[in-house]
């Protein structure tokens, strides 16, 4: 017979494990539940990156419009130069008489008499204003213009008017735009302006 006894106390058969405190039942789950929620996140970022990357030669490509190149400008197109006939040309002294050492200041107008708009050049060097005292031509816009004086094209509709101001210097002038020659003196004066064929009619002023 065997003397040994099994020390009072509970049967380590029937003894039943201990259960897990709820901090770890939580990392679990969340373990188990969280992991198949990333797996599709991510799998929906790759289809997303891929549909971006897409090869733009597969479908149809954008382009830039190109933009349509200015219009000429027709303004001019098919309109004829000014006839003689139909311009009206005037000049007008700023004052009836200038004192000594006043340049002479003069309003030249061009006027379009038609009905039609045309074109005419007032450019000095198709325009001549006329300083005239009797038969004695003084002096004239165009002796000492620049041979490649610049043009001024008007386009002017039918009764339309250019109007600009100019002034003489009171010097006398001649072809050629010789030096050396003597001044204008006191006196009455007379004053034209010629362009396009036309000629206004004199004007007269005087000089101190």
């Amino acid at each position: 017979m065997n003397d040994r006894q099994r020390p009072p106390g509970p049967d380590p058969r029937s003894a039943v494990p201990p259960r897990p405190p709820a901090r770890v039942f939580w990392i679990r789950r969340v373990v188990v539940l969280g992991l198949p929620l990333l797996l599709v996140v991510a799998l929906v970022v790759w289809l997303t990156g891929r549909g971006g990357d897409a090869d733009p030669v597969a479908g149809p490509q954008a382009t830039a419009p190109v933009p349509a190149p200015p219009p000429e400008d027709e303004d001019d197109a098919g309109v004829a130069d000014c006839v003689p006939a139909e311009l009206a040309l005037a000049v007008a002294p700023g004052a009836e008489a200038f004192p000594a050492g006043v340049e002479p200041t003069f309003q030249v107008s061009v006027t379009n008499a038609g009905t039609e708009p045309c074109l005419v050049d007032t450019g000095d060097g198709q325009r001549e204003v006329l300083v005239t005292s009797g038969d004695d031509r003084v002096w004239s816009s165009r002796d000492c213009a620049p041979v490649e004086a610049d043009a001024r094209t008007l386009l002017l509709a039918g009764g339309q008017s250019d109007v600009t101001q100019m002034a003489w210097p009171r010097v006398r002038s001649a072809e050629g735009c010789p030096g050396e020659l003597p001044s204008p003196g006191a006196g009455t004066y007379a004053v034209t302006m010629s362009v396009g064929g036309a000629t206004s009619a004199a004007a007269v002023f005087g000089l101190g």
